[in-house]
């Protein structure tokens, strides 16, 4: 009555490759939900994908959403949108109609098929994101001779690989590694194909990395996913792989990645189009109660009217930072795992500029500027609009510590403090070209208190099987609940288990 293939399936190809992702469809579900009435918190992409999936079965679904629209963190800032942080005045994007920065998620990869099956079925269009340009800037401030210096990424790429090769040729032929290389710099030099080859132990040894692929693909639930092996290194040369040689990058990592025409949020909007009419908003969950016949919710409206909704089941998609400052009737043991894994803090920061300068003086199209300088961690360039006039350009994109002592300043001063970076990369242009700017940090969004769920090992072995199997009529989904943790793929993959659980025990 109940299958989920969709879900364990793991068949290799032709290659001996592992799928594109762990999960690639909903689960198919047979047998009709009509009667049952289930309670979804939070509208972010797990509690609308459950939505939308159990409706179809018939389920009589109610989602409470406390804010005033869906999507949860997958937000699109552009003209009109207004965010207020906790402690914060509120912000309103002022970009130009057509401009906008993906605050929240920003890009998809290949290996997200699930994420990529609904833009399939709701014809969300994508285009590609630049996720890797060799051309664009790297620019240390440590860095020794080569400090506060625009350099190319191709640049050091190709000359960094060229000098090593040259140098271990030569070792090898000749072992004169001793005679051309200092104690001192051999040290640095192990140090760098240490890191360069994902080298392993005090052997040094290469046994795969994440950035080849993965044999089963990480997903949902406790599919922590199941590393490939390497190919020979004899094999390798025999196949004169060097002609076609580029670098492999961490999963789900690729040089180009896709994002949704006009914004992140085209997914949201489109997920929200067609479950809208099961949506309460500005609905505020006060409280969660259980017994043998049914879950009871208790929420507050803008209004502040306190009202609560009954049903068989209860779907709860609201973060874990949030969940746990929730008044429940849960056991100690559950609350403890909802205790368990802290959220990361994370910022970003939008620039609207009247001028394209990274494309017109420099050539450079998408991609991001690498860079040392204080809390920036990352200036990421549009993958759209080529060629237009005006673009918003991702001032930083920081995490941990540097994204909580910038999240103190106000959203002017974090301006500046974006445009001083920028203007050392970017002289004479960027801080010219300026116009205004949004910024969030996640942490200290009320609803989400967090970028995204940190697990520590301890963590997924003890508080997350607990979380997993939910707690009497109540089950937990969203991105903390997968092993994709900050990917919208995460979010949508653990509804798909979640709900046909959920199914399982309705069908019972």
């Amino acid at each position: 009555m109940v299958g989920g293939s969709a879900l364990l399936l793991n068949t290799m190809n032709a290659w001996g490759m592992g799928i594109a992702s762990q999960a690639v469809a909903p689960p198919q579900l047979s047998g009709s939900g009509k009667g049952k009435k289930i309670v979804i918190l939070g509208a972010g992409l797990a509690g609308m994908t459950a939505a939308y999936e159990l409706a179809k079965l018939g389920y009589d679904c109610q989602v409470l959403e406390a804010r005033h629209f869906a999507g949860g963190r997958c937000q699109s800032a552009r003209k009109g949108f207004a965010l207020q942080e906790l402690g914060g005045e509120t912000q309103h994007c002022k970009f130009d109609q057509g401009q906008y920065i993906n605050h929240g998620p920003w890009r998809i990869p290949l290996d997200h098929q699930s994420t990529l099956y609904y833009t399939r079925q709701f014809d969300v269009p994508l285009e590609v994101m630049v996720n890797e340009n060799d051309h664009a800037f790297v620019y240390m401030e440590d860095a020794g001779p080569l400090s506060k210096q625009r350099l190319r990424g191709e640049q050091l790429k190709a000359d960094m690989r060229g000098h090593v090769s040259e140098l271990l040729a030569k070792s090898v032929k000749g072992g004169l590694l001793d005679q051309q290389v200092t104690q001192d710099d051999q040290m640095l030099l192990l140090d760098y194909l240490k890191h360069e080859g994902a080298l392993e132990g005090p052997e040094l040894q290469y046994k795969g990395r994440s950035g080849r692929g993965y044999a089963v693909n990480p997903g949902a639930g406790l599919v922590a996913g199941t590393p490939s092996d390497p190919l020979g290194f004899r094999d390798l040369l025999a196949a004169k792989v060097g002609k076609v040689y580029s670098a492999v990058q961490d999963f789900p990592m690729h040089g180009t990645m896709f994002q949704p025409v006009g914004g992140m949020d085209q997914i949201a909007k489109a997920f929200e189009k067609r479950v809208r009419r099961h949506i309460r908003y500005g609905a505020e969950v006060q409280s969660i109660r259980q017994n043998a016949e049914q879950v009871l919710v208790t929420y507050k409206d803008a209004g502040g009217k306190v009202s609560t909704i009954g049903a068989d089941y209860c779907l709860c998609t609201i973060p874990l930072s949030v969940l746990r400052m929730i008044d429940t009737d849960f056991t100690d043991k559950f609350k403890t795992a909802i205790r368990g894994v802290a959220y990361a803090p994370v910022g970003k920061i939008g620039l609207q500029m009247n001028r394209r300068f990274w494309e017109e003086d420099e050539r450079i199209y998408g991609g991001h500027v690498l860079t040392d300088l204080k809390a920036i961690n990352t200036i990421s360039l549009p993958s759209t609009g080529w060629q237009s006039r005006k673009g918003v350009v991702l001032g930083y994109y920081h995490y941990a510590l540097d994204a909580i002592e910038v999240s103190a300043l106000s959203p002017a001063e974090r301006a500046q403090f974006a445009l001083d970076a920028g203007e050392k990369i970017f002289p004479g242009a960027y801080r010219s070209s300026f116009e205004n700017a949004f910024s969030v940090a996640w942490h200290r969004v009320q609803y989400n208190l967090g970028g995204w769920a940190e697990w520590t090992d301890d963590g997924r072995k003890d508080a997350y099987p607990t979380l997993q199997e939910g707690e009497g009529r109540v089950m937990l989904a969203g991105e903390h609940l997968s092993y994709l943790t900050g990917w919208q793929a995460g979010a949508i993959e653990s509804a798909w288990q979640q709900i046909e659980k959920i199914h399982r025990r309705a069908m019972a």
